[in-house]
């Protein structure tokens, strides 16, 4: 895996497009894509955008590919991914939350955010492919635009820039996190309160 690894980076962005593609169908290949993404615009800043790019069309393809496989898949499918107590959390959240919960996976890093395991549920559970795809390109071209933005701006510095500021990175994507699901919570009270009330059920024994 590591010389398979090897000869993808050697590639330039031909690899970044496969390395992407193979992390989205559950492949991952050390090192990973954002690291890649990062090495790469340093070697090639004005190449920022394209490589940004790049990586989020393979990670969309890649993701793609596997959405459709558990739309395929059904019910069972994702029961056979969720059986853990984080992935029946994940079940929930996105039963709840929808697609948001897939933006929010795919556009920030958080510390072992089960990205695979909310774009099971999205096939499975019955999310329209359009949507889908809409959601996750936007998610994606955010971050990859952002760590490729990174790479080019600070150079050989911006691995161990990550490296040495992951926390707060992650303490940053947490608090993200939590904004957007506060600013779903919000606006389903506010759905709510618009909703008329629902009329009282007939009495079956009233002969109505």
């Amino acid at each position: 895996m590591r010389r398979f690894a090897g000869w993808i980076a050697g590639l330039g962005a031909p690899g970044l497009f496969l390395m992407a593609l193979a992390d989205g169908l559950l492949l991952p290949l050390p090192g990973g894509v954002d690291v890649f993404l990062i090495l790469l615009a340093t070697r090639e800043p004005d190449s920022l955008y394209a490589l940004a790019i790049t990586a989020t069309i393979g990670s969309t393809i890649g993701n793609v590919i596997l959405f459709l496989l558990a739309r395929k898949g059904g019910e069972a499918y994702v029961h056979t991914h969720t059986l853990s107590r984080w992935g029946a959390a994940i079940r929930r959240w996105f039963q709840h939350y929808g697609l948001l919960t897939v933006f929010i996976c795919a556009l920030v890093p958080l510390p072992g955010a089960p990205l695979k395991l909310t774009v099971i549920c999205a096939g499975a559970l019955g999310a329209g492919p359009r949507g889908f795809v809409v959601t996750f390109l936007g998610a994606r071209i955010a971050r990859y635009t952002a760590l490729a933005a990174l790479g080019a701006a600070m150079g050989d510095d911006a691995i161990a820039y990550l490296i040495a500021h992951k926390w707060h990175l992650s303490g940053f994507a947490l608090a993200l996190a939590a904004f957007l699901f506060v600013l779903i919570r919000i606006a389903d009270a506010l759905r709510a309160r618009r909703l008329p009330p629902r009329a009282p059920s007939a009495d079956p024994g009233s002969g109505i």
